[in-house]
């Protein structure tokens, strides 16, 4: 039994698929660079690059176990290492008052979605998606929450379009709003920080209302990817008792890669990490994730995103508008703006 595992696992085995999705993954990193596609994260080019190669020429049998290790093995190391992008200092610079805000409006807009999507008649489980990556942070929280949740590569793939999308429309029209609204830079920076979905957009929202605008809005975002920990916790429950996994009120197993993801936060909270190996580590993290993301498009269907229709676009429309609505409100009744 060890034997064949091993393997099954064997570099060889292993190495065309890897190749593959580490190839894919430096395309995107390579296109990031290209004006006009600088807005959209290496995560997002890699899923549309592997889409493309896919449902173009298909994907290469030999690659199919590298590829199968991309999507669970890679991934979740690279969920593990996006805890060194985050510290507690920046939840305290945040305050008590904005972490409340912050996740307020992100319990509001998961629940929010998910009811939508059942009243829409949207899959569960593309729904959860679609609501994790509006309410936390993106492609990164999508493939985070699917790997607990495991919906299809497809609505994967949906999913990450929809966040990128509103995402980017987020980019340009929070910008315009902000001179119109009663905001000053730190309200604006809390108000985008705590609904625009990609840490990406974020920034570029942000710093277009100047420096200390901009850097508040990179606080306050990452202090809602810390949250994506215990959210993926309450989900892999949820996941494991609807599949009958253990008895009712019995503990479900904490995912390894969220004790990882925490153990790391503590680590860049110690401040001893020097600069040019952190400065790696965030490198390491995106490509990493890209590689997962790449693995995603080559097993993505277009045909099967066309079957889903428009509905999953509707809620997907939806939740931005709430969660965008819901965080200025609460900016400006808690007195933060």
């Amino acid at each position: 039994m060890f034997d064949a595992r091993l393997s099954h696992s064997a570099p060889d085995r292993l190495g065309p698929g890897l190749l593959l999705t580490a190839g894919i993954a430096a395309i995107a990193f390579a296109l990031h660079r290209i004006p006009g596609l600088g807005a959209l994260s290496p995560l997002i080019l890699a899923i549309l690059v592997g889409m493309a190669g896919h449902n173009i020429v298909g994907t290469p049998a030999a690659a199919k176990a590298g590829v199968k290790f991309s999507l669970r093995r890679i991934l979740r190391a690279g969920i593990v290492l996006l805890g060194l992008q985050l510290t507690l200092h920046q939840v305290a610079a945040v305050g008590p008052v904005g972490v409340a805000l912050i996740a307020t409006a992100l319990v509001a807009t998961f629940t929010f979605t998910t009811w939508l999507g059942h009243r829409l008649g949207v899959e569960a489980g593309l729904a959860q998606l679609i609501a994790a990556g509006t309410s936390i942070c993106g492609a990164s929280a999508v493939i985070a929450t699917n790997a607990v949740t495991r919906a299809g590569d497809e609505d994967v793939a949906y999913a990450v379009a929809c966040v990128t999308v509103f995402g980017s429309l987020s980019m340009v029209l929070y910008p315009l709003l902000g001179g119109l609204l009663p905001l000053g830079a730190h309200g604006y920076g809390l108000w985008a920080g705590a609904s625009i979905h990609e840490v990406a957009q974020v920034v570029a929202a942000g710093y277009q209302r100047g420096t200390e605008a901009g850097d508040f809005a990179t606080i306050a975002k990452l202090t809602r990817v810390m949250m994506l920990a215990p959210v993926v916790i309450v989900l892999g429950r949820r996941a494991a008792r609807g599949a009958g996994q253990g008895a009712v009120g019995a503990a479900t197993p904490l995912p390894w890669f969220v004790i990882g993801f925490l153990g790391m936060v503590l680590v860049a909270s110690t401040g001893w990490m020097p600069a040019p190996i952190h400065d790696g580590a965030v490198v390491l993290t995106q490509f990493l994730l890209a590689m997962a993301l790449a693995a995603m498009g080559l097993e993505t269907d277009i045909g099967k995103l066309r079957a889903m229709g428009l509905r999953p676009l509707v809620l997907g429309a939806a939740s931005w508008l709430f969660i965008g609505a819901v965080a200025l409100a609460l900016v400006l009744v808690s007195g933060q703006g």
